[in-house]
Formats: C-alpha cells, sequence, structure tokens
C-alpha cells in the first residue's frame, strides 16, 4: 500500500529525515515508535502529501505522490490536534468537511460519529467538548468517508479505558475488511495489541522493525 524509497528532509538546517526506505503492507497495521523529534510526524506528513521531501518519492497504493496525484486518494487521516469550528456541534463540523470533497450524505457521517460513541443529535458545541470526545470526532472525520488507508498520530490521546477498547476493536475490524493502517503511538500496549509490524525511528531513520 506504501512504498517510500530514499526519502531525505532537512527544514531549517535541519535534517529531518534521513533516507527512508520502507514499505508498509497493504490490509495490515503497522506501528511506528520513537521519541519526539525522531521523525515519525514528518514521515507521515509525507506520506499524506502535506510536505515535499528534498529527496526519493512515496508512492500510495501505486500513485507517486506529488507527481500522480497531490494526496493519496483514499485515505483519512488525524496528524496532531484535530481542527474544529469550536461553535459548532460534532456533526455540523464533519458535515463542513464531508462538503470538501462531496462523497458522503448525513447517513454516513452519522454512522461514522456512532461508531465511534458520539450522538449525531448532540447539540453541544466542540468547545464544551473533552479531549476524549475531540479525539473520538477526530477518528469519525479520518473513517466518515469510508477510506482504503488511515494515517494515525497517537490517535487514543485523551480516550479513556473504555473508549480505548472501542477504537482498537474498531481498528482490528476496519482491518479485517481490508483497510490498512500506519499508525504512531507512545503506548507500547496499543503498539502490541494492534499491530502487525512495528518500526522503530531515530535521528530520522528507522533503525528496527519487529513483528
Amino acid at each position: 500500500m506504501i512504498n517510500v524509497r530514499g526519502l531525505d528532509l532537512t527544514l531549517n538546517k535541519n535534517h529531518i529525515l534521513d533516507d527512508i526506505n520502507v514499505h508498509f503492507e497493504k490490509g495490515k497495521i503497522s506501528g511506528l515508535v520513537g521519541r519526539n523529534g525522531s521523525g515519525k510526524t514528518m514521515l507521515m506528513k509525507c506520506i499524506c502529501g502535506f510536505i515535499r521531501p528534498d529527496k526519493g518519492e512515496v508512492r500510495v497504493d501505486g500513485k507517486h505522490i506529488g507527481k500522480d496525484c497531490d494526496f493519496p486518494e483514499s485515505l483519512g487521516l488525524i496528524i496532531e490536534t484535530p481542527g474544529f469550528i469550536p461553535a459548532y456541534s460534532g456533526y455540523k463540523n464533519l458535515k463542513i468537511l464531508a462538503g470538501i470533497n462531496s462523497k458522503i450524505g448525513r447517513d454516513e457521517i452519522r454512522e461514522a460519529m456512532r461508531k465511534v460513541g458520539l450522538d449525531p443529535d448532540m447539540k453541544k458545541s466542540v468547545r464544551k467538548y473533552s479531549l476524549g470526545m475531540r479525539q473520538r470526532l477526530g477518528i469519525a472525520q479520518a473513517i466518515m468517508e469510508n477510506p482504503k488507508l488511515l494515517v494515525l498520530d497517537e490517535p487514543f490521546n485523551g480516550l479513556d479505558v473504555e473508549g480505548l477498547e472501542e477504537m482498537r476493536t474498531f481498528f482490528l475490524e476496519y482491518k479485517k475488511n481490508g483497510g490498512t493502517i500506519l499508525m504512531a503511538s507512545h503506548s507500547k500496549e496499543d503498539i502490541g495489541i494492534l499491530c502487525d509490524m512495528v518500526y522503530t525511528m531515530e535521528h530520522g531513520r528507522i533503525t528496527s522493525r519487529s513483528l
């Protein structure tokens, strides 16, 4: 699903990614682990087409990102803190975002919210959401168009124990149905439960991989 070859990135004279060569398999959950600043988020941004590398290439589902297409065609993502309009309800926020691609309607939005444990009829504005509710809404945004690929940077931030179990179950079911996930997490437990392959990053390089 994702092929990264010879990826190099320098920002503000800092070498962020250093000759990254990696393949993330279709229909699997792959994990990225490493300290803050190791390059995990920047690698994800390059994969999603948000940052163009200085050297190398990223191919997603066979298409060269930045040449064949600007962004992967069937992608759901959480990178850094999901941004929503604070004064609007969760449903209204998702409806606005869904309008960008016009691929789905109200039924799909409502179903995505239910899948992550949110009530689509709740009128509460997002500014009154807890951190865990915001994270659930971010996951709903990522999955609502039923993408082939999910790229998730710390998707479990702020979730309580019940939320963790619900989201773990959802992601495993998503994989069972043919979806591909690349996720970064500081939680060894989440990575251990969910991931088929784990890649460790240090100083902008992938230093090891393990089952």
